[in-house]
């Protein structure tokens, strides 16, 4: 195990009629007059804004409205939030919603108070040393954002084609405080359920391929939250109402990204990064299911080139009773996919997601000319090794 520093500055607020508390949390954060993203639809038709603008009215906190937050969210929103927020004057914000919002709300929070552009912080030519403080109230779970100093965008400004980034803080970032009322997710989807399940496993599985030894109660938080999921998520899709099911669904999710299954060890992240060429390029695509094809090619990858750690999961996971690393290893990327596919009915390759012919030499380029020569922690992969993963993907 190697040295760390855990940080968690986010008051959590966890449970049925939590949203009440919104402006007394508001007003502990210091902020006097806020921004409220939000999506399009969901928030503002179900009256939820309405009531979160009222508890802001009775503390006294004044606030102005950025909604029309979309999946895979563009720096086009958060431009126009910077010089909406400078207008108003505003000294925080609130995100009422899912990752895509709460990252727009982060990257204003950084960007309002910076003299130059925002992107700069994406790409590394400056660091983000304050920020506004961000609040959250979470309607779709699987992002983690709400309790993350994580923030991912994608340029649309000035590029010729799509540029999704993330940009990672350690604490300036995370949210000061997080409202989770899973009440507030009996009306997803299936589909959104699933996708978000997916992102979930798949922030775990990001730390869980390491090449850190001696991390077993790391190791193990990591694969108790995974078991949990893939026992819960059932339960919530037969039954969207299920209130315990979506209550251990969603604490699982901000405990799958907080930063606490990646004590103590070095982190992968190359399936995240080959996810994000797949979603800026295919906008559509829903960065969940892009990882639920993403993640079963790179393990099928991992099987044949360092398979240990992929046969240990399945060992303690999918009960895979095999010595030989190599043939645990294809046999948990089977279980893995088996449970993607017939229990969360997510895609398995580029056709079921939707894109009948990947231009995977551009996904590479692209994928390399943004995250370097060479990307991940577990294994070092180059663009060859990526072009083979793009390709079980195709398969």
């Amino acid at each position: 195990m190697e040295n760390f520093t855990y940080y968690s500055p986010t008051l959590y607020e966890f449970g049925r009629g939590t949203e009440e508390k919104v402006g007394m949390l508001t007003f502990l954060t210091g902020a006097t007059k806020i921004m409220i993203v939000y999506g399009k639809k969901y928030a503002k038709n179900n009256g939820l804004i309405d009531r979160l603008e009222n508890s802001l009215r009775t503390i006294g906190i004044d606030f102005v409205e950025l909604g029309g937050v979309e999946p895979n969210p563009t720096d086009t929103l958060v431009y126009e939030g910077i010089k909406k927020g400078r207008a108003a004057h505003i000294d925080g914000l609130l995100a009422v919603g899912g990752g895509s919002v709460i990252d727009t709300a982060k990257a204003i929070a950084a960007g309002i108070g910076y003299k130059g552009d925002f992107w700069d912080f994406f790409t590394g030519k400056t660091q983000v040393t304050e920020a506004l403080p961000v609040g959250v109230v979470l309607t779709i779970p699987g992002s983690g954002s709400e309790e993350s100093g994580n923030t991912v965008i994608t340029r649309t400004t000035d590029v010729e084609s799509p540029v999704k980034i993330g940009l990672r803080t350690d604490s300036i970032l995370k949210p000061r405080f997080a409202i989770v009322n899973p009440e507030m997710t009996f009306t997803l989807t299936a589909y959104q359920t699933a996708v978000g399940v997916v992102d979930m496993m798949a922030h775990i599985l990001e730390r869980y391929f390491s090449n850190t030894t001696r991390v077993e109660v790391t190791d193990r938080l990591a694969e108790g939250l995974l078991m949990s999921l893939m026992t819960e998520a059932p339960k919530a899709l037969a039954d969207p109402t299920d209130y315990q099911a979506r209550a251990n669904i969603e604490w699982a999710g901000t405990l799958a990204h907080n930063g606490l299954v990646g004590c103590g060890r070095q982190e992968d992240w190359a399936s995240h990064a080959m996810e994000h060429e797949i979603s800026a390029a295919y906008p559509k695509v829903a960065h969940g299911a892009g990882l639920a094809v993403v993640i079963p090619a790179w393990m099928a990858f991992m099987a044949h080139h360092k398979p240990s750690k992929v046969a240990q999961l399945g060992r303690r996971i999918f009960d895979v009773d095999e010595k030989d690393d190599r043939v645990a290893a294809i046999e948990t990327v089977a279980s893995l996919r088996a449970f993607f596919s017939a229990v969360l009915r997510m895609p398995l390759t580029f056709k079921e997601l939707g894109i009948e012919n990947p231009d995977i030499p551009a996904l590479v380029a692209r994928l390399h000319a943004n995250k370097g020569e060479e990307i991940g922690g577990y294994y070092r992969l180059k663009a060859a090794d990526t072009q083979q993963i793009y390709e079980l993907m195709n398969q």
